[in-house]
């Protein structure tokens, strides 16, 4: 059982939301005007389910209010589907994003896929050259400088690298390190890979090759 925040200013798809959890053995606090509540008790929860579109404060904004206290999931809710929203709302920490209207079995999937990579135990590290990946703590260093990936950043980083020289599609990538095999939700390992390069490249290095037409592969 998860402890999961729902934050929607719509009464119906919170209803929709515990309901679906709730069967699911887990406890649902479901919040519809977020000046009710306060952003240090976002700390008490296992995954956070976040809307994107809400009239006092939107997700994105309160994604960056809350990003830096909890270290849980966050999955936004959101009928935007264009590149710069995804990008805007994964650049801030998001983990992944289901897109409104949705179906119960894809809620609950998706919400169980990012409960189980956060409780898969991990106590071993590997380097790839210069590339060090210190699995217990979900951390990456580059020379012994830390290179600040989001969860899910890491979790594409760590998939590639511990299958290095091997290819694979988008859609592989999302199934293999989610969970959920969603073709069209696959875009979101875009954007991460973007995130990831973006932050690589900062400390001048590139790990991660577009293989055209086929996929990403770490080098």
């Amino acid at each position: 059982m998860a402890k999961i925040l729902a934050i929607d200013d719509e009464e119906g798809i919170l209803e929709i939301i515990k309901t679906a959890l709730s069967r699911e053995g887990h406890e649902v606090t479901a919040v519809s005007n977020f000046s009710d509540f306060t952003v240090e008790r976002c700390r008490d929860y296992d995954l956070i389910l976040l809307d994107i579109m809400m009239p006092d404060m939107d997700g994105f904004t309160l994604c960056r209010k809350i990003r830096d206290l909890v270290d849980c999931p966050i999955i936004f809710l959101t009928a935007k589907t264009s590149e710069s929203d995804i990008i805007k709302g994964l650049g801030l920490g998001g983990d992944d994003y289901i897109t409104k209207p949705f179906g119960i079995g894809e809620l609950r999937s998706r919400v169980a896929a990012h409960l189980r990579r956060e409780h898969r135990e991990k106590s071993n590290s590997f380097a790839l050259g210069s590339v060090k990946f210190k699995m217990s703590a979900k951390e990456v260093y580059v020379k012994d400088k830390m290179v600040p990936l989001t969860k899910s950043e890491y979790e594409i980083s760590e998939f590639l690298a511990l299958n290095h020289g091997q290819v694979f599609s988008r859609e592989k990538i999302y199934e293999s390190v989610f969970g959920f095999d969603r073709e069209s939700d696959s875009s979101a390992v875009v954007e991460h890979i973007k995130n990831i390069r973006a932050k690589f490249d900062r400390v001048n290095c590139n790990p991660i090759k577009t293989v055209w037409g086929i996929g990403y592969k770490w080098l």
